[in-house]
């Protein structure tokens, strides 16, 4: 198993260098590059990835609130400007993603908000799921064609309905990804935590597409520090062979990370460790 986590968690606390040598230090293996194209001299980070003996397993799209360009990105949008920006925005990651070495980038389905939804609860009719997920489809089809050209996986994530209501859950995730050849699924365990009822079931549902997974505990801190049950879902992820990285996702509001970073690094290694041996035993 390799571990990575997602400089997006880093980007507004200090300089990319100062994050790639303490999680170098801390036994990373590998990061994952935050979905700003314009603002990352990706070759620059490269050399200094080699420098640290890190590697890059992909791309985290800034999605929805996550950047403040968020607002256009909605592949979804009936605004035809809106939704070929956003397509060029995937691929401008792509570009970034084939030449930092990375192997998955992954999408978040966005649209323009409804008239009438549930602003508290966020929940849309399975009728409703359904119609944007056909209006996924050929999206989908045509940026995982082109992820394709770089040699990339193109994942779908599910995010919480607070995030966005049009894909939520694992089988959200599924029901499109059956529809398009190579397109896989990104699962995040707060998110997960959220929506669906159980991780396992999600888990196992999702095994024929399953490509990447993203680890942060119930409040969004690092593995270890709440209450989700993190040996379930390793034991799961084992079940299904999963051979894929996990890539942490925490939110870090300032520079004293450090102890919060390996903790949950070594917690969820413990774990995963522990599992190891009673198979093989």
């Amino acid at each position: 198993m390799k571990y990575a986590i997602t400089l997006a968690s880093f980007r507004k606390i200090e300089p990319i260098e100062d994050t790639l040598a303490m999680l170098a230090k801390q036994g990373y293996d590998a990061i994952e590059m935050f979905g700003e194209p314009s603002e990352v001299d990706a070759r620059k980070v490269l050399d200094s990835l080699k420098s640290y003996s890190l590697s890059v397993c992909g791309v985290t799209g800034m999605w929805g609130s996550i950047s403040s360009d968020g607002w256009k990105r909605r592949l979804l949008s009936s605004d035809p400007v809106i939704t070929q920006a956003s397509e060029q925005y995937v691929i401008d990651c792509l570009k970034m993603c084939n030449i930092l070495g990375g192997h998955e980038m992954n999408v978040c389905l966005f649209a323009d908000d409804i008239q009438g939804v549930d602003r508290t609860h966020r929940i849309i009719s399975a009728n409703e799921k359904e119609h944007f997920a056909a209006k996924a489809v050929p999206i989908m089809r045509r940026l995982s064609r082109k992820a394709a050209d770089y040699g990339i996986q193109l994942v779908l994530e599910p995010l919480n309905r607070y995030s966005t209501p049009y894909c939520t859950t694992a089988k959200d995730a599924i029901s499109i990804a059956q529809r398009v050849e190579s397109l896989g699924v990104l699962l995040d365990t707060f998110h997960m935590n959220i929506e669906e009822d159980l991780f396992k079931d999600a888990i196992q549902s999702s095994h024929k597409f399953l490509r990447h997974m993203h680890f942060a505990d119930n409040n969004r801190k690092m593995p270890g520090f709440a209450h989700i049950d993190f040996s379930t879902i390793l034991r799961s992820l084992s079940e299904i062979g999963y051979d894929g990285c996990i890539s942490f996702e925490p939110n870090i509001p300032d520079g004293n990370y450090e102890h919060a970073t390996k903790y949950g690094l070594d917690f969820v290694k413990r774990i995963a460790e522990l599992h190891d041996k009673s198979t093989s035993a």
